[in-house]
């Protein structure tokens, strides 16, 4: 029996979907999940009390607001917002992003609200 190998292609997976705010995970590493999400308009504040959180810009620009401060990440950066901290994405055009961390990670944090995604969608 052999085993299929093949990459994951970010460009053919955005293809699968159109929704705004709702990451779709594409791979695990371990107990962390590698999803893709589009972006665009305001999020909510919210913070993750256990976990850090890293944004991976593929194409766009993704403004993060903080309590005492903001940056803006391009297409090819990254930025980690550490665990606890408040924050909230931002994009005034749609932005293509990956988001790296645990498996269970509920987006807006530790509040419920319009913005919340169903976890684990895979595609």
């Amino acid at each position: 029996m052999s085993t299929h190998y093949s990459p994951i292609n970010f460009a053919q997976k955005y293809t699968l979907f159109q929704e705004q705010w709702a990451p779709k995970v594409v791979a695990e590493m371990n107990d962390y999940q590698f999803k893709i999400v589009r972006l665009e308009g305001d999020f909510v504040w919210h913070a993750h009390a256990d976990t850090d959180e890293t944004f991976i810009v593929l194409e766009g620009e993704l403004r993060i607001d903080f309590r005492d401060g903001a940056v803006t990440i391009g297409a090819g950066e990254m930025y980690v917002v550490k665990k606890g901290v408040e924050h909230k994405p931002s994009a005034a055009l749609e932005v293509k992003l990956l988001l790296i961390e645990p498996r269970g990670v509920i987006n807006t944090g530790d509040e419920t609200n319009e913005r919340t995604a169903v976890n684990d969608v895979w595609i």
